[in-house]
């Protein structure tokens, strides 16, 4: 039996948490299944279609939200919720394929009833919005989702940005009404990219938010319209409300009515992510004013050399493995949105090769060469830092210049202060 899991932001690596009843196929959901293909060639009179929509949750990988298409008929015991946002760690391959940017998602579909009922129960707020679509409209999307849940049709390349669960059902909306919803969506432009949605979104996970900072590349900061920015469910919800359809005496709204059936007890998702380029660079500083405390204490106090090596050997494998991981992303898998990455100029792989040199010179060996290298890898730091005030270099990435760049200044520095100690020589 597969284990499912929700949809999630995934730009390294990512852990996730399965949804309600773990199995694909309970005999509730197989009725309903069944029910709603039985539903399509019928009167649609009583069929009401939902757009469901699932707020921020505890766990980084629930801060981007959740939505299903709910379609319900009591008459006929029709109770389905589909959505786009589940995988199986039991595919083929499934870690190669999450390191390399190729994951293969799919459909499930769930009980509707239930699966309100779960989100409610981990404090996850619960929109519905029922959608005004014609008896035509709303057969078609029967139709549609029966197929798109055949075995054969359910999985789908995902896409982080462009291709996951609420551009799935977005687009699935749009097919029944013709491409108006996306023509209507399209014409209203937003102040977002997909740099700020990620950020705002993730804000109060400051880890979470450092990572995908640094993971994050030029194509993420383009200025989205509406429609692009419904890859965020509740951004979706939200669009929709001003989508109009055509009705008998003219446009009328296509969400029939709006409702909050769970409020959870959580703070709002920001509207814009917070400006922490001070509070990051007060950090940088803070740690490279250690690195040179230290490096002074440590002519004369052996602790205090000692502390300075542990640290700056710390802070240099780190910065390599993160400078690795960039470069890897950016040149050998699909993570798109790793590309052209100016952060491999602040944390960059040279900072591995530092770092075995600075165990070296612990230990009075080959300070020269790691003084040497510590002066390139800040030089790298600061060309990436000048470089952006020529066009195409304008990655607004000054958090994570103001962490970086203050550190590898002072290690430089720092070295420097301590090949003036007597008896250490290069």
């Amino acid at each position: 039996m597969r284990r499912l899991v929700p949809w999630a932001l995934l730009l390294a690596a990512a852990l996730a948490a399965p949804l309600p009843g773990a199995a694909r196929e309970t005999p509730a959901q197989q009725a309903s299944q069944d029910s709603t293909q039985q539903a399509a060639p019928l009167s649609p009179a009583n069929l009401r279609v939902y757009l469901m929509t699932i707020g921020q949750g505890d766990e980084t990988w629930e801060k981007f939200g959740h939505n299903a298409i709910w379609i319900r008929d009591e008459g006929r015991g029709i109770d389905v919720a589909y959505n786009w946002g589940v995988f199986s760690f039991d595919q083929p391959g499934f870690y190669t394929k999450l390191m390399r940017g190729r994951m293969e998602y799919q459909m499930a579909a769930e009980d509707g009833v239930r699966m309100a009922n779960y989100y409610a129960t981990v404090n996850r707020t619960v929109w519905l919005q029922e959608l005004n679509l014609t008896p035509g409209q709303k057969l078609e999307l029967v139709r549609f989702l029966a197929w798109n849940d055949q075995p054969e049709n359910r999985a789908y390349a995902y896409d982080y940005y462009r291709d996951n669960c609420s551009t799935r059902a977005r687009d699935a909306l749009n097919r029944v009404m013709g491409g108006d919803l996306q023509k209507q969506l399209e014409a209203v432009p937003t102040h977002s990219t997909y740099r700020t949605e990620t950020q705002r979104l993730t804000a109060d996970d400051i880890p979470a938010n450092t990572g995908l900072l640094l993971a994050m590349g030029h194509s993420v900061d383009r200025p989205l319209n509406e429609w692009e920015d419904a890859f965020i469910p509740m951004r979706l919800m939200e669009s929709i409300k001003s989508v109009t359809v055509p009705g008998p005496a003219g446009p009328e709204p296509l969400v029939l009515s709006d409702a909050v059936v769970f409020r959870a007890d959580r703070a709002p998702a920001r509207e814009a992510p917070p400006d922490r380029r001070i509070a990051y660079t007060l950090a940088g500083v803070g740690f490279g004013a250690l690195l040179l405390g230290l490096a002074r204490l440590g002519r004369k106090a052996k602790a205090a050399r000692a502390g300075f090596f542990t640290l700056a050997t710390v802070w240099s494998f780190a910065a390599g493995v993160f400078g690795t991981i960039i470069a890897l992303l950016w040149v050998a898998t699909d993570h798109i949105v790793t590309y052209r990455n100016e952060n491999v100029l602040q944390v960059e792989p040279l900072s591995l090769i530092l770092a075995g040199f600075l165990i070296a010179a612990a230990f009075g060996k080959g300070m020269a060469k790691a003084r040497l290298l510590a002066v390139a890898v800040a030089a790298i730091a600061v060309a990436g830092f000048l470089m952006q005030v020529f066009p195409g270099f304008d990655q607004p990435n000054g958090q994570i210049i103001g962490l970086v760049l203050p550190i590898q200044l002072a290690l430089a520095l720092s070295l420097r202060s301590l090949t003036a100690k007597p008896g250490v020589t290069g």
